[in-house]
Parts: structure tokens; C-alpha cells; sequence
């Protein structure tokens, strides 16, 4: 029997809380339920989640704080869930690093096919195509160990990195100095799936290049073409 998956449903309203836990439950996913920031760590540290639906307007600390923090620690996929509907909140959740985002009201079979998107894609841990044994690659002054999925710079400083930045960085990574349109690198960053909205790809460019380039303005690792995607421009060495 394949191992259910376990959900943690963040949002301090009762009435969407406990009527989308029934629903997940019955839909054979185990639900906890957390009503603030502070309780849904204490879930965390409880159980073993493998998703988070988190609310975005939230009394205290809200949903955007929380997910910075669970980024910065964690891979857990994250779904925003939201009365907003400005692009801008939109935008800024991807950026945090949440994997989807839907707006209320919402239909719960939506939710839940964007669930099992989510929990598809990143649930493939390793893309078939990349070989196998030590994957350790340097670029600029970087080092990346695919096997052990961290970066490193060259002063000795490890930057963290989500699940949708470490495969777009190896989608760049495997193919250096070639353009890669928006198309490609959906598909190569095993983002195609789960993508929800327009320019997702920008979105993630934008937060992997904060994480890598000396000034993420004016990037001079991951180059915009016009017309034509993105391009890693530094040369890629495999070490042995």
C-alpha cells in the first residue's frame, strides 16, 4: 500500500479549515490543521508533512512571513491560498517560494488536482536524465553537488535552495552557454505540470538569481535573450 500523503491546512478561518480537511480526508489524504503561524510550526515539528495549504491574511505573523521562514529551512511544497486577487500578491508568493497559489473562493476539486500536481513534481526527486555517481559542478564561483542538492560559494558559504530553484539551476547547469526558451525550461525543470500562472519561469529566475549573482539587477550569470528565454553564460566543469 502506497503511503498516504500528509497535508497541513494553515488558515485561521473555521468554516474553510475544517469543510477542506473533511474533504482532503475523504479524498485519502491525511489532514492536520494548524489556526496561526505559531501552531502550524508546532505541526511541523510533530508530524512529517509532506504539503502545505497556507493562508496568506492571517492575524500575527501571516502567511507570506511564514513561508520565508519555511523556505529558508525546508523544501516542504507550499500553496498559497488567498482572498487576494492582485497580481502582485501573486507574484510575491511565487518569489517567497510557494510552488502554486490559488485565490478564494475556491472549488475544493481544484485544490485538490493542484495538490497532487504539486506533490507529483516534487516528489521526483532526481530528473531521469542526469547520470548517476558523484555530480559535483562548478560554474563561475560556485559549486554545486547535485547529490547532495546544495550550493556552495567559493568563500565557503552554503546558500540554501528551494526545490524549484535547485532544478532550474541544474536545468542551466547541464547546458550552459545555450539559450533556453521558457517552454524548455518548464519542461527541464519538471515545472509543467504543477505551473499555474504566466512567466511562472520569470518568477523563479528572479529568485535564483538573488541567490547567485553579485548584483541580481544587473545579472550577469543568467542572461535574459530577447525573444528567445535565458542563458547560463558562465562555463560549467564536472569535478571528479
Amino acid at each position: 500500500m502506497s503511503k498516504k500523503s500528509r497535508i497541513l491546512i494553515v488558515d485561521d478561518e473555521a468554516g474553510i479549515r475544517e469543510p477542506l480537511s473533511e474533504y482532503l480526508t475523504r479524498n485519502d489524504l491525511l489532514v492536520a490543521m494548524a489556526e496561526t503561524a505559531a501552531e502550524a510550526r508546532t505541526q511541523i515539528g510533530l508530524n512529517e508533512i509532506d504539503l502545505i495549504i497556507l493562508d496568506i491574511m492571517m492575524p500575527g505573523e501571516d502567511g507570506l512571513s511564514l513561508c520565508r521562514d519555511l523556505r529558508s529551512r525546508s523544501d516542504v511544497p507550499i500553496i498559497l491560498l488567498t482572498a487576494r486577487t492582485d497580481e502582485i500578491d501573486r507574484i510575491i508568493g511565487l518569489e517567497m517560494g510557494a510552488d502554486d497559489y490559488i485565490g478564494k473562493p475556491f472549488a475544493p476539486r481544484e485544490l485538490l488536482a493542484r495538490i497532487h500536481a504539486v506533490l507529483r513534481r516534487t516528489g521526483a526527486r532526481v530528473s531521469p536524465e542526469q547520470p548517476q555517481g558523484r555530480r559535483v559542478f562548478a560554474f563561475d564561483k560556485w559549486l554545486i553537488n547535485a547529490n547532495e542538492r546544495s550550493l556552495m560559494s567559493s568563500d565557503g558559504v552554503n546558500v540554501p535552495l528551494g526545490e524549484a530553484e535547485f532544478r532550474l539551476l541544474m536545468a542551466f547547469v547541464m547546458r550552459p552557454r545555450q539559450v533556453l526558451s521558457r517552454s524548455q525550461l518548464l519542461d527541464l525543470a519538471d515545472a509543467r505540470e504543477a505551473d499555474s500562472f504566466d512567466r511562472s519561469i520569470d518568477n523563479r529566475v528572479v529568485r535564483l538569481r538573488r541567490k547567485i549573482e553579485e548584483d541580481p539587477a544587473n545579472p550577469a550569470l543568467i542572461k535574459t535573450v530577447r525573444s528567445g528565454g535565458y542563458v547560463l553564460t558562465a562555463d560549467v566543469r564536472q569535478k571528479p
